[in-house]
């Protein structure tokens, strides 16, 4: 994992430290411990505490953290190292706040990065520091909004984009309030008004200037202050086939074919070693990467063409591929603050200026794409992983999942329809398996979905994807996505039983538990629900067109029918009412071969539901709609 992106206060996502630092102390004594610190560090050092805790919280990116020791500082000799091993040493240098930090409070190294007091002391000695070099006032009474410009100086973020991004969120903490979460205790800051100061705008004009500095005649899509590089992914021959090119087709989006998706993914290498394969004619391409250690976006193909890189041509032709440095098994060390907000500040604008419609079924996982045919399924990709914290992502979108739901209390019944939303921090579910990046033990942890059972009772087998599993069981396995509801995806009820309900899902009903004490659904307040008429209805990949639609029988291309099945009454979710029913055939490298570079429409009328985790396709005409 990049330690450059770890910041400052005790590693509050790392169960090493926690078992090391806390084995023998229970949660209160250090939940205790580091809101005694946060007092004594504010008045130690003349800091507000809500902008230690939000600092703190923020440094680390670990929020979402269950051990509750602040976090950590950079050590800027180890991290260039670590930088350099990860990132070929392209991403910019992280800034030496523990050296800094160490020299101000006066503490021995190893104390600042494993003593909660003593990290808490070093946090406040570097703010308060950075207030007094910027001509900022002291005091613990004084506006917190006054210290925002001064800690984005020593958030350790090297870039004017990554402190901006920093400079948002600490806003967004001091507004919201901070959390910092002990076992089952919580060390709270309440939330206050902040306005934008005088140091904060200096900041974002200083960000812009540079930016304008970019030349208009870059092909370029996105917020101008997002300053996002063109890195193009070529267009090129690479045989003497007519077929022989790489690595995208040329488009006319969102003309023709239509622009609907967006999908989200991850590297599952290095932002180095994605800009070398995006811009190899032998691999394939995307539409955009996002650096981890700052946020920093490359954009490859024009959005009017094509990338390769659903594993599903017909959602490759209306989709957006953006990919984001990291490993999914390790998702939480990857996916980082600024990556999010940048990310979703550029996402909001492709679903602004394209109308895509801004849900978990247009904005979608990789992990959510259907395969074409049966013997794909089990080959599907699986990123970004139960590790993004979808949330999160659409709070930054602007569009909170919750939007348009009411809580469930009481109120379920068969018919109902619900929104998977577990929040990912108290989210606690067994995960399994190991890479070169990373081992999950089994032990509960942080993720965006819940298990579907066969029954409903927690020892009940998971429930069976026929089509990932045809000859062997469901696992916990990371990559394992047959039995997850993610947050964010609808479903319908099928029955309820005490503290589980069951929910349609693959043609079965699938058990997961909602208590009172723990829900994790809500209900969605108008959904359009397909109801299934007859049994042994089928589902599609794509929503292709019929035959007499290609001009030539030969060049016919079909979606056959997947291995899931659905019977009569069952009930799934609607997300797209009206996907377009077309094939865009693009085999040829001139666009101007006769009969290629077309979008193929068809009559057919397909509806687009969220079947299980992944989406499916079922034909208009085998349901009743409800709306």
């Amino acid at each position: 994992m990049p330690i450059s992106r770890r910041h400052f206060l005790l590693a509050l996502s790392s169960a090493a430290a926690v078992s090391t630092l806390n084995a023998s102390r229970p949660p209160a004594a250090v939940a205790a411990e580091v809101s005694a610190g946060l007092e004594a560090a504010a008045a130690d050092h003349q800091v507000p505490i809500s902008v230690i805790a939000a600092f703190c919280v923020l440094n680390h990116d670990g929020s979402n953290s269950q051990s509750g020791l602040p976090t950590t500082l950079v050590d800027g000799s180890s991290a260039r190292q670590a930088r350099d091993a990860a990132y070929g040493g392209s991403a910019p240098a992280p800034v030496d706040q523990l050296g800094e930090a160490v020299r101000l409070s006066g503490r021995p190294a190893q104390e600042v990065v494993s003593d909660p007091a003593a990290n808490l002391q070093a946090a406040a000695a570097l703010l308060a520091d950075a207030q007094r070099q910027s001509g900022g006032s002291l005091g613990q009474d004084t506006d917190p909004a006054d210290w925002i410009a001064a800690a984005t100086l020593v958030s350790g973020r090297p870039s004017l984009d990554a402190q901006t991004s920093f400079a948002d969120g600490l806003r967004e903490r001091l507004k919201q309030g901070t959390t910092l979460k002990v076992g089952r205790d919580v060390v709270r800051q309440p939330g206050r008004s902040v306005d934008r100061t005088g140091s904060d705008r200096a900041l974002r004009r200083r960000r812009d200037r540079w930016h304008h500095a970019v030349p208009s005649s870059s092909p370029v899509d996105a917020p101008r202050d997002l300053g996002v590089e063109w890195v193009e992914a070529p267009y090129l021959q690479t045989g003497a086939g007519v077929g022989d090119y790489g690595n995208h087709d040329l488009g006319d989006r969102p003309r023709s074919p239509s622009l609907d998706m967006v999908v989200i993914h991850d590297t599952e290498c290095s932002y180095d070693q994605a800009m070398n394969l995006v811009q190899d004619p032998n691999y394939l391409a995307w539409n955009y990467t996002v650096r981890s250690s700052d946020g920093k976006i490359a954009q490859h193909l024009r959005t009017k063409d094509i990338g390769w890189h659903a594993g599903n041509w017909y959602v490759n032709t209306h989709a957006v591929g953006v990919e984001h440095e990291g490993y999914a098994i390790s998702g939480t060390e990857w996916y980082t603050d600024a990556m999010y907000r940048r990310s979703a500040r550029l996402v909001a604008y492709l679903c602004e200026k394209y109308r895509i419609p801004v849900d978990r079924g247009h904005i979608l996982g990789h992990d959510q794409v259907p395969a074409l045919k049966t013997e794909g399924i089990r080959g599907m990709h699986w990123d970004p992983g139960p590790f993004w914290d979808w949330e999160r992502y659409f709070s930054l979108l602007g569009r909170p999942l919750d939007r348009g739901t009411t809580p469930a209390g009481r109120r379920l019944r068969p018919g109902s329809t619900v929104r998977i939303l577990p929040g990912f921090a108290e989210n606690l579910q067994v995960i399994t398996g190991s890479s070169a990046q990373g081992t999950l033990d089994g032990s509960p942890t942080s993720c965006n979905f819940v298990p579907l059972r066969t029954a409903p009772d927690d020892n009940a087998p998971l429930l069976v994807d026929v089509g990932q599993h045809p000859n062997d069981t469901p696992t916990t396995d990371v990559a394992d996505v047959g039995a997850r509801a993610s947050a964010g995806t609808d479903y319908v009820v099928a029955d309820v039983r005490d503290d589980w309900i069951a929910v349609w899902y693959l043609g079965a009903r699938g058990w997961l538990r909602n208590s009172a004490q723990r829900p994790v659904v809500r209900v969605v307040s108008r959904p359009t629900v397909a109801e299934i008429r007859h049994d042994d209805t089928a589902v599609f990949g794509a929503a292709y067109p019929e035959a007499p639609a290609f001009t030539n029988a030969a060049d016919v291309v079909e979606a056959p029918p997947l291995v899931y099945r659905l019977g009569r009454g069952q009930r799934y979710v609607v997300v797209d009412d009206r996907p377009a029913t077309d094939y865009y055939r693009a085999q040829t490298f001139d666009p101007d071969t006769p009969g290629d570079h077309v979008d193929i429409v068809g009559r057919t009328q397909y509806l687009l539901v969220y079947l299980g985790h992944r989406l499916a396709f079922i034909k208009r005409d085998d349901v009743r709609l409800h709306r």
